[in-house]
């Protein structure tokens, strides 16, 4: 094997998953709790862009279940966009590195 070739084919692989993970801060989703009166947004970087509550939760009385809602949503969220930059990550650097068991890209996020 030409040690040139596959340091050239390590360095190809290194900047699609760069470009990969850029790529992920445009990727977004949603996860909705309490019928949809939380809805939070999260982007493929795991990072929360967009929390929406609805107003009626806006009392003192449903501060533990405005929680509980906001922390469901944001989790649903969350579970939803790992889908999501998973897939990206394979579509980004399929045919790259030949498909070896037990080696996942995605844990590389």
């Amino acid at each position: 094997m030409d040690m040139m070739k596959m340091l050239g084919k390590v360095k190809e692989v290194q900047a699609k998953m760069k470009e990969a993970q850029e790529n992920l801060g445009h990727i977004t989703t949603t996860g909705e709790a309490g019928a949809g009166m939380v809805v939070a947004t999260v982007n493929g970087k795991k990072e929360l862009i967009n929390l929406d509550i609805d107003e009626s939760l806006f009392t003192p009385d449903d501060k533990d279940m405005l929680k509980d809602l906001i922390i469901a949503a944001v989790n649903k969220a969350i579970a939803a966009v790992e889908v999501l930059a998973k897939e990206e990550m394979k579509k980004s650097t399929e045919g790259m590195i030949p498909n070896i068991p037990g080696f996942d890209l995605s844990s590389m996020l």
